[in-house]
């Protein structure tokens, strides 16, 4: 917060850096305090963002922290220096404009190795030169899952002792601990290694374990089973332990966690660091000429169903090119398995995780593409480039605004005239209520979804069968709303022919989405 914009507010001040605490920040600081935090969550929940304030010492910003909350004139009490390993007590300067809280013993226990109860140690016993010549950046790993528990419970604190002055910090402006640790750490290694900081690609993930807290939040599967489902991705079961603590009650998480946090008997430790360079993202259009290839592979109960994929098929030369470690793959939309895709193209993109070549020159890149054309008639790929994180956005803009344009033949059962499907030329913005697929019921909600069919044109071809053409929002289901599904899609092909009618083949013309660019042949 700029202190220009604080209008009537203690803000208290250091030999190097300004702390923008303000008077409704000290209940929070004296709790927080008295819970057992470090100095440097006390700024995170405070939500400073001065990064130079968590490189300072942070004894000495435990001794402005204390003249914050004991002394309104902002001066240093003269309690001796303790080891930073140490809580220190901190008793209130009692004067009788003091509130409540001030009045309140603000008691920290002197133990022999304190722990911060909700960095876990990550902020004081690893932010140090020792750490500096060994991390660059970070990733924090399994103790992600459990400060974020432990927070829960100190923002639930914060937000009882707010309110008593009207203001009730939010979430979402609390600092993480990595981002922390980031700002820390970054100019310690930099020094080290007689450079400046600097955006790069190359990074070091830092993976730190607490054992004594491993079960701590294994209460939210049981309270939250849908935010859980069997993955072995780490990133996804944090990702999972964020969404249930956004969905739990507060009534109903302090029954299982207690507030504040149990002061924790040990610090963590460092599990693993590892090198790696940010992904390369790489984007092209793919056609598929095969009635019988997925677009990813098939594995149904653990046995492999067809013998390659669309994804496949592009990613093997990828990942040799770029000698990267593995890829997610994505694409605007996707067909069934004996659907082919013409004209211009699908839209894909592919995440090269920690790729050990990240540039590929024009000509490289030509000739990648021309390996891939080469390696299978079932494909063929075109436009292939580089591509930023930012850009891949694009793909997935508008999902359901964009359109797709599709060829069908079509089967009648009763026998038909030419004159009898003209009249579907003229159908204009025509309004389906789809009911979720029986055929894919298995993986998607149940739910009526309203798509809509722009135009359609017909070419007869004998008594049974003629061609559809069909220009459509995107995710309409083509091939219900030619046989009606059941009557789970109305209107559908065989109401308006009053007959039954069915899809022999069917092939995506073009997906109109204009991304990636275009590049010349």
């Amino acid at each position: 917060m700029c202190l220009s914009s604080v209008c009537h507010q203690s803000v208290i001040s250091l030999s190097s850096v300004m702390l923008p605490l303000k008077e409704k920040d000290k209940p929070i600081v004296q709790k927080l305090l008295s819970a057992g935090c470090c100095a440097r969550c006390i700024l995170r929940f405070c939500c400073v963002r001065v990064q130079a304030a968590y490189r300072q010492p942070q004894q000495d910003t435990l001794k402005e922290l204390q003249a914050f909350i004991c002394d309104t004139e902002n001066t240093v009490s003269e309690a001796p220096e303790e080891p930073p390993t140490k809580r220190v007590k901190l008793e209130p300067s009692g004067t009788d404009a003091q509130s409540e809280e001030d009045a309140a013993a603000v008691t920290l226990k002197e133990e022999e190795s304190s722990v911060c109860v909700l960095c876990l140690g990550i902020l004081h016993q690893f932010c140090g030169a020792p750490q500096a010549v060994k991390v660059r950046s970070h990733t924090v790993g399994h103790v992600q899952s459990v400060t974020y528990s432990r927070s829960r419970t100190v923002g639930h604190t914060q937000s009882v002792t707010y309110s008593r002055s009207g203001t009730v910090g939010q979430s979402d402006d609390v600092i993480q601990v990595k981002e922390a640790f980031k700002w820390i750490m970054q100019g310690l290694v930099a020094k080290e290694l007689g450079r400046g900081v600097a955006v790069s690609a190359f990074e070091v993930g830092v993976e730190f374990i607490h054992e004594a807290t491993d079960s701590d939040c294994h209460f939210l599967a049981s309270a939250c089973p849908d935010c859980f489902k069997p993955t072995k991705n780490k990133q996804v079961r944090r990702m999972a332990v964020v969404k249930a603590l956004e969905k739990i009650s507060d009534a109903r998480f302090l029954k299982h966690y207690p507030c504040p946090p149990a002061q924790p008997s040990s610090c963590c430790s460092l599990q693993d660091v590892q090198c790696v360079h940010v992904s390369v993202f790489v984007a092209g259009r793919y056609n598929k000429f095969c009635r019988s290839l997925p677009q990813t592979p098939w594995v149904i109960d653990g046995e492999r169903r067809m013998e390659s994929s669309v994804e496949e098929l592009i990613a093997a030369p990828i990942l040799s090119a770029f000698r990267a470690d593995g890829f997610n793959f994505s694409s605007s939309g996707r067909e069934d398995v004996d659907v082919r895709t013409l004209g211009n193209g699908r839209p894909f993109a592919m995440e090269l995780l920690n790729p050990h070549k990240s540039r590929l020159n024009r000509a490289e890149m030509k000739q990648l593409q021309e390996t891939i054309n080469k390696s299978s008639e079932k494909i063929r790929v075109r436009d292939l480039q580089v591509v930023s994180r930012e850009a891949m956005s694009r793909m997935k803009e508008g999902e359901e605004e964009k359109t797709k344009s599709y060829t069908a033949l079509i089967w009648t059962q009763k026998p038909i005239e030419r004159e009898e499907i003209t009249f579907i030329d003229d159908i204009k913005e025509l309004t389906l209520d789809q009911k979720t697929p029986l055929r894919v019921l298995h993986r998607r909600a149940l739910a009526v979804r309203q798509r809509v069919i722009h135009s359609m044109n017909t070419r007869f071809l004998d008594p049974h069968h003629f061609y559809l053409g069909l220009k459509t929002q995107a995710g309409t289901y083509i091939k219900e709303f030619v046989h009606g599904d059941f009557g789970r899609t109305k209107p559908n092909l065989c109401e308006l022919l009053k007959t039954d009618t069915d899809i022999l083949e069917l092939d995506v013309e073009s997906v109109d989405v204009d991304w990636p660019p275009a590049i010349p042949e």
